[in-house]
């Protein structure tokens, strides 16, 4: 099975040899294997690191065969009928979890067929490397890095219940607007209001100390962390910006950031959410993703002489994005909650146009640097509820039919789009209104998703069915709380 393997581009290679003196170095005493579902959840189980320093020491049959798995356990995976699966282990990722308290490696596996020995196309790390291997065969560039800018609230407390007479949920923050009056023997306040939580110092950022130890326990990870910040809305709305990677591994380490993020919260008695739109009239958590495409370690988006100094390359590869992005939303907006972020106003880059600057348009061009390495485009849409490695595997995938198909993204828009006339805005295109827009756009419009056999048929198909059956049926036959208010009295 290791001839079929595909490594993911941006990982320094670990020999079996390696992973054994970390074990020793580290007094490890339990291997994690983690793989990711289809709808986006890190999964695990574990083994005694005694067990895998014994199979090195007979030649490695673990690595060459892998480890059994029960896969119908697992969204979006097999039925129990054809349930056995395998994890395959990726030396490349391993690292020491530093929060666990039981000395314990972190691996993260690929998945295979036990059958046909072949990779597992639901297996989201697989559709990624894909992406990353039907790139370089295109000739179009060797590599893409991502940098993805994910967005998080940060609660002291979450209640939510649902059942046949009743359905509700409570957030609740130290620093929510809500809880200017409230009894907190003292209320201190310094808690930031509505739509004004964008980089205040402390005591109103009481977050400060909390994303400190995010950062530097990432890097000390090799997570290579940029900045770190409040964000807009109250109730402890956080970024921390992951500095731009490969695509794999930056999914990986999108991965492993909420991992750090969600366990360090519940050290300091939080909790966290990346779900896009949990506060009513407020800005939602968003995931801007920065991409570019580089060949002979030139990046192909730069320009000095076109607009916003990019490339024509660039400029197809936005078309690409505009075209396709009500189907790549499927992937990159991928919840019902989405679209509860996605409307006007709250910032939301619901225009399917391209700007420099402009935050309202769906790709944005940042202008912080004239360095030709930092030339790259924003796709604002997206938000951190998304599986990384399917979503940015669309974004390429439609990045690349732009290209291909030398589609014309337009006239950039620089005016303030909520300013333009009735007639302007008309002829402005815009994002899907819920996921089932988006689904249906997906269902019409993924041909450029399986050129490579990057995307598969059944991966779309069981996307779709598992998103329409298991969410938007969910939550469409189930009363809303704000139903009763309309209408109990009617």
């Amino acid at each position: 099975m290791s001839s079929l393997v595909i490594r993911a581009e941006g990982y320094e290679e670990k020999t079996p040899q390696d992973i054994k003196k970390m074990i020793l170095e580290n007094d490890v005493k339990i291997i994690d294997l983690r793989f990711h579902d289809l709808p986006g959840l890190w999964q695990h189980f574990s083994m005694p690191a005694e067990e895998l320093l014994a199979d090195l020491e007979k030649g490695g049959g673990i690595l060459k065969e892998g480890i059994g798995f029960d896969g119908s356990s697992i969204r979006g995976f097999q039925k129990i009928q054809e349930s056995d699966m395998i994890l395959m282990l990726d030396l490349d990722t391993a690292f020491i979890d530093p929060l666990a308290k039981t000395p314990t490696m972190v691996i993260v596996c690929d998945i295979y067929d036990p059958i046909t020995k072949q990779p597992y196309t639901r297996d989201p790390r697989y559709v990624a490397k894909k992406a990353e291997k039907f790139l370089k065969e295109s000739g179009i560039a060797d590599i893409s890095y991502w940098g993805p800018e994910a967005e998080f609230f940060v609660f002291d407390d979450v209640r939510f219940d649902q059942g046949e007479n009743f359905g509700f949920y409570f957030v609740d923050s130290v620093e929510g607007e809500w809880n200017t009056g409230r009894e907190e023997n003292p209320n201190l306040g310094y808690k930031p209001r509505y739509k004004e939580g964008y980089f205040p110092v402390p005591p109103h950022d009481s977050l400060q100390e909390f994303r400190n130890e995010v950062m530097l326990i990432l890097r000390s990870l090799g997570v290579p962390v940029e900045v770190h910040h409040h964000e807009v809305a109250s109730g402890g709305q956080c970024e921390i910006d992951l500095r731009y990677g490969t695509l794999t591994r930056t999914a990986d380490n999108l991965l492993i950031y909420k991992y750090i993020i969600k366990n360090l919260a519940r050290r300091y008695n939080k909790t966290v959410t990346f779900m896009p739109k949990p506060i009513f009239k407020d800005n939602g958590s968003g995931m801007h993703t920065h991409q570019s495409l580089w060949k002979g370690g030139e990046n192909t988006f730069y320009d000095k002489n076109g607009y916003a100094s990019l490339s024509q390359i660039a400029l197809w590869y936005i078309g690409g994005l505009l075209k396709h992005a009500p189907a790549v939303l499927a992937f990159a907006a991928p919840t019902t909650n989405s679209y509860k972020r996605l409307v006007p106003g709250y910032e939301a880059p619901v225009n399917l146009v391209y700007s420099a600057r402009n935050r309202s348009a769906a790709v944005r061009i940042p202008m912080y640097s004239d360095n030709p390495k930092a030339k790259r485009i924003e796709f604002r849409p997206p938000d951190p509820s998304c599986n990384p490695y399917l979503a940015f595997s669309a974004m390429l995938m439609a990045g690349i039919d732009g290209i291909i198909n030398k589609i014309d993204p337009g006239k950039a828009l620089d005016k303030n789009i909520y300013e333009l006339s009735g007639r302007e805005k008309a002829r402005i295109k815009s994002v899907p209104g819920s996921l089932e827009e988006a689904l249906s756009a997906l269902e019409k419009d993924h041909e450029f998703l399986l050129r490579g056999d990057v995307f598969t048929k059944d991966v779309i198909e069981t996307w779709i069915e598992y998103k329409r059956s298991v969410e938007i049926e969910g939550v469409n036959l189930r009363p809303h709380p704000y139903e009763f208010y309309l209408y109990y009295d009617i």
